[in-house]
């Protein structure tokens, strides 16, 4: 069946990286398989939900985990689930009065807008935002100095949406986080490494099950057996609204355990696989092509397309002739307000590298000519 003739879609090449409005990423056959088993079975739900946390503890060291449907489900169940401590009456009443301590301190260049912002979903689960610092510079005394009788926990984001520049480390306001008791939770929601942060001793740690880890929609929260105990009791709570199907536990298990055992593709890969592609686009006047690494420190290259103002299309106009297409191209724009625009190959086949090459060649050409690019 083609679904994409049978509703009227546009197919996609995805060179813009694991981003959810596209789906996020495609799955093995193996995970296909264990969620077509979820489907077509019947299960005892907190029997599965417990003990696929409980495995995939195991395989990576840690206390214990519990999958739930989305990395930002992940946020507003782990703030809940901090502030009710495992109160039961917070499940009926997550926003009551009765319970004050609330405050969820986070660095106010974390503070960013993902798809959602992410004061939006502590704020879901309850919590009020009490940002440290300034947009470009968060330091451990700034953190220090929002610290009341009230804050509930310190929420720290590792991601390339977040300001880099002179923030604190990961390693340092855990160190501020265990010297006040104050849980800390991390949101490393498109995160490779799943070993570390646990290792480090980190209370609640948050992945997105569909990004690096190539699973269904779905997330897992990681860390101490009794903070991950309260989380699976959002279930009764506000987690109602934000359950998940046996087929993405399933899923989500089987991605895991294959993500673990397989190789990732080598960062000398990556460029390798770049450089005919980047040479061919310095090649067409007004383009400059380089390889950029991800700005959060993985070990992600790209393709990174410098858009001269001598060239007769602007970067967000390139965006968009890429995006009208059929297929459509998407491309990481988060810089074309400065001209550039970057390409992510983790999802690219060499034959669709070389149909993106095409239409960027062919969409500066023909704007060159003021003809109109179908």
């Amino acid at each position: 069946m083609d679904y994409y003739k049978k509703y009227g879609l546009k197919e996609v090449i995805n060179a813009s990286g694991k981003m959810s409005i596209l789906g996020v990423s495609t799955a093995s056959q193996e995970v296909s398989d264990a969620g077509e088993f979820g489907l077509q079975h019947f299960f005892e739900m907190e029997d599965l939900v417990k003990k696929t946390g409980q495995y995939i503890a195991r395989l990576i060291g840690a206390e214990d985990s519990t999958i739930v449907s989305s990395a930002s489900a992940g946020i507003a169940q782990s703030v809940s689930a901090i502030i009710g401590r495992g109160s039961s009456y917070l499940l009926a009443h997550p926003y009551t009065d009765k319970i004050t301590k609330r405050e969820i301190i986070l660095p106010k260049g974390h503070n960013v807008d993902y798809g959602t912002p992410v004061e939006t979903m502590i704020e879901l689960g309850g919590g009020k935002v009490k940002e440290a610092g300034y947009a470009n510079m968060c330091t451990c005394q700034h953190i220090e100095s929002m610290i009341t009788q009230e804050t509930a926990a310190i929420f720290y984001v590792k991601s390339h949406h977040c300001v880099q520049k002179s923030m604190l480390s990961i390693e340092e306001v855990l160190q501020l986080a265990k010297k006040h008791q104050i849980p800390l939770i991390l949101d490393a929601a498109a995160e490779e490494e799943l070993f570390s942060y646990v290792s480090m001793g980190i209370d609640l740690v948050i992945y997105s099950g569909a990004k690096a880890l190539e699973g269904p929609s779905s997330g897992i929260v990681i860390g101490k057996s009794e903070l991950i105990d309260w989380v699976r009791l959002q279930s009764k709570g506000i987690g109602r609204a934000m359950k998940i199907g046996k087929e993405s536990i399933l899923g989500l298990t089987t991605a895991i355990e294959n993500y673990l055992t397989k190789e990732a593709e080598t960062p000398e890969n990556m460029k390798a696989r770049l450089n005919p592609f980047i040479n061919e686009l310095n090649a067409v006047s007004g383009l400059t092509c380089s390889v950029a690494q991800d700005k959060a420190g993985r070990n992600i290259f790209r393709a990174k397309l410098l858009i001269d103002d001598a060239a007769p299309l602007t970067a967000k106009e390139l965006v968009e002739k890429l995006k009208q297409g059929n297929p459509a191209i998407y491309t990481r724009e988060y810089e074309m307000n400065n001209g550039i625009i970057e390409f992510d190959i983790r999802a690219v086949t060499e034959l669709e590298l070389v149909r993106i090459a095409k239409r960027v060649k062919e969409s500066i050409t023909l704007s060159k000519k003021g003809e109109k690019n179908d």
